[in-house]
This record gives C-alpha cells, structure tokens and sequence, in this order.
C-alpha cells in the first residue's frame, strides 16, 4: 500500500487534476471566499474619514499596530468592516487552549470527541463576540477622540457613531470566522490561516514597490536592495526546510503466529515535526501583545498617563521591550502548543496497546519518558528557530526603513499556509485517484465474470 501511494503521488499531474471533479469545487470556493474576504476590506466603516484615519496610522506604522494591519490586509488602515480582522477569534482561541488545560470540565469535553469539540468552538465562539465587542468599542471610543490639524478622524462622533461603529466591526470579525470555517470544511486549506495569508500575500505588491523606489530614490543603496532581496530568498528557503524538518522515531512490532502464518515483525518510524506548533505561535504572540499596545495606540495624545505613553512607545519595532515579550509569547506557546498537541503518555499506552515499542526503550513509562525528552529538544529548535526568524528582520526594519512586508512572522504564515496548502491539494489527488484505481478494478472483475 506504501508503494502504491507513493507510487500515484509521483504521477500527480494536470490531468489528474482535471478529472478531480470535487477538488476544482474547492479550490473554486475557496478563491471564491476570498475574494469576498478582499472586497471587503474596502467596505469603509460609516463617519470615518478614511485619508486622516490613514494619516493617524501612518504614526504608528513601525509598531505591532503596522503588524495589526498587515494582518487585515490594510483594513486598519483604511478602517473597513473587517478592521478587527479574524484577531478576536484568534485570542479566544488562545483564552480556551489555556483554559482546558487548567479547569476540569472544559479538559473533560476535549475527551468527548466530536461532541466536546462542537461544544469548545461553541464557547470559542462566543468569548470572540466579546473580545470583539471590547476592541471594537475601543477602536470607536479612540477614534472619536482622533485629530490632525487636518480635520477630526470621525465626522460627527457621539452615540450614534459609537454603536454603528462597534456593531459593523463586531460584524464584520463573525463574518470572517464563519467564512473561515466554511473555507476549512468546503475549500482547501485552514480558513483562518488563509484569511491571515490573503491579507498578507495582498500587501506584498505595495511593499516590492515601495522597496524598489527607496533604491531608486538612493534613499537604500541599490546594492543593499539585491542583498536584501537574496537574503529573503535564504529566509525563505530556510524557512521551507525548518517546516518539513522531522524526526523519525523507529517503531518495532514484534512477530507473532496465528496458525500456520506468521504476521507482524515490520518496523515503521513516528515523525515527530521540527516545528510542531507551526505557525500558531507567532500569531498567538502578535495577537495576545496587540491588546494592551490597541490601547495605547489610539489613545496616545498630551493628556496620556506616562506608563500608557511608555508603552506606545516602547512596544514598536526594533525595541528590547518589544522583543523581548514578543520571543518570550513565541517560546511559552511553542511549547503550550507542542504539550497540547501530543501527549506523550498517551501515545505510550497507544502504542503498547498495539503491541509496537521503541527498539532499546522499555514500553510504558520508559516509552513517554522518551517521547518527552525528543519533544522537549524539538519544541526547543522549533521555538529559537521562530524567534530567530521573527525578530532578526526587526533591526532591517529599525534601522533601513524596509517594508514591514518582509518580516519574519509574515513569511512563516505565507510559507507554512502554502505548505499546507499544497499538501491537501495533493491528498485529495491521492484519494482521487485511488478512488479510480477502485472502480476500475471493480470494473474489471464485473468483465470477468
């Protein structure tokens, strides 16, 4: 069966995917749905005044506000409905991660099943409408009190504005997470991760662009712009390799008779991902950080508190403050997430169950003692690998002015969402084909008879 699989694997190619009927259905409806996710982000959000609210943001564009809208493919920027982007739901995640791993009921749900799955969402669900109503309401509250000699950032603020603002934003993040779900179970891909990528990839452009006429300006040295262009080009090779790194834990079954024949005795291997966590630390870290710094973003103004001050100001690329927290959230949910995703005593008892072991390891506690000692070593390259990536483009953008576009997080997502991408693109060939392979043989035997 291995051989076969790697054998139609090899012979993906245009045809087969011209004959996968169901597979072009969800490529179709997941460029669909993206393009909706686009169209949107240019849908304003009624009594903003996009130029000044641009003019606003602008200030703050080299900090993790820049991020933010990088984030919503410039629906910040230009204050749209999907403004808030799939963020909340993001940090609800997060919240209910961390809570089924500390309260009892919530850990008892995620045994259930499909049930206690269904359940969890329901509740994740519902913590992103509130997280949302609390972003939203201070985006509106901020916003109202904006101003450039230019003019005020809202036409007529009050309570009118306040509500219409916070329903249309609070809107717009539950639209894009049930787009997100529908793109997960009818498209390809993650929905949410390739909401996140679209608004990124949708940017990219405008940053080659502005990059090409800092070199053209002289404001870069043009052979800066060449070494920095080879240099993204090594990121990203790097970066493809780190992502389909693994380790292969050999995996014995012993031999045993029934009757006269004797079964068992193969060996196969467990791979255990450099990078299990993926791409969902740095977002969880972006996210989690964006909280405090929305804050004190739009309400920076002569009147703020000094530590609310201090905080616009230091959360912002290339500062230690910022680095410093922004590693520390990469590294805690590196390992939340690899610890969440594999359990190593389960796996053990699995494994035992099945009569397989770990050749030189004792099966049961042996086994999970060593399960968590290769994890622990991976989680920690994968966590200084997502760290070095994501913050080592924070001196280039400190320092040379270069599009934000090209940082560490955003090639991660663009490169990983690619990847699994790709993959499930391949897996629904793979079954295609099999499925073919099936019928013909049926068809065949029907002729025989």
């Amino acid at each position: 069966m291995a051989s076969m699989a790697e054998q139609l694997a090899s012979n993906i190619n245009l045809s087969a995917f011209s004959k996968a009927t169901e597979l072009k259905k969800r490529i179709w409806f997941t460029l669909g749905a993206l393009i909706i996710y686009r169209l949107g982000t240019y849908i304003p959000v009624p009594g903003v005044d996009a130029a000044i609210m641009a003019q606003l943001l602008a200030k703050h564009q080299g900090g993790i506000l820049g991020m933010f809208d990088m984030f919503s493919g410039g629906a910040l920027g230009r204050m749209t409905i999907f403004a808030l982007n799939i963020m909340p739901y993001i940090s609800a995640s997060i919240i209910i991660q961390l809570m089924s791993s500390a309260m009892p009921s919530l850990e008892a749900l995620k045994k259930e099943g499909e049930q206690g799955r269904k359940k969890l969402n329901q509740y994740t669900r519902y913590l992103t409408v509130f997280i949302a109503l609390f972003q939203a309401y201070g985006i509106a509250v901020g916003l109202a009190s904006m101003s450039t000699p230019a003019g005020n950032a809202v036409l007529h603020p009050g309570f009118f504005f306040t509500a219409t603002c916070v329903i249309t934003l609070v809107g717009g993040t539950m639209f894009l997470m049930w787009l997100g779900e529908q793109i997960t179970a009818r498209g390809v891909g993650n929905g949410i991760s390739l909401i996140i990528f679209a608004g990124i990839v949708a940017n990219l452009p405008t940053a080659l662009a502005s990059l090409f006429n800092l070199g053209y300006t002289g404001a870069l040295s043009p052979i800066f712009v060449v070494i920095f262009l080879v240099l993204a080009a090594v990121t990203i090779a790097f970066i493809v390799f780190m992502e389909q790194a693994q380790r292969r834990v050999v995996i014995q079954y012993p031999k045993r008779q029934v009757g006269q024949r004797m079964y068992g005795g193969d060996s196969t291997h467990m791979p255990l991902k450099v990078n299990t966590a993926g791409v969902i630390p740095p977002i969880f870290a972006s996210s989690v950080l964006l909280i405090p710094v929305t804050i004190a973003g739009f309400l920076s103004s002569d009147s703020t508190p000094g530590w609310l001050a201090f905080i616009g100001q230091e959360f912002s690329n290339g500062r230690i403050l910022y680095m410093l927290f922004y590693a520390a959230m990469i590294i805690f949910f590196s390992f939340f997430y690899a610890a969440v995703s594999f359990n190593p005593k389960e796996t053990a008892d699995n494994l035992r169950k099945q009569g397989g072991f770990i050749p030189g390891i004792r099966p049961g506690a042996n086994t999970a003692a060593y399960f968590d000692t290769i994890l622990t070593r991976l989680t920690t390259i994968g966590a200084l690998y997502l760290v070095a990536v994501c913050l080592l483009p924070q001196f280039l953008i400190n320092h040379y002015n270069v599009p934000f576009y090209f940082g560490g997080t955003s090639l991660i997502i663009i490169v990983s969402v690619t990847i699994d991408t790709v993959t499930q693109v391949q897996s629904h060939l793979v079954a295609h084909q099999y499925q073919g392979l099936l019928r013909k043989s049926r068809g065949g035997k029907g002729k025989k008879r």
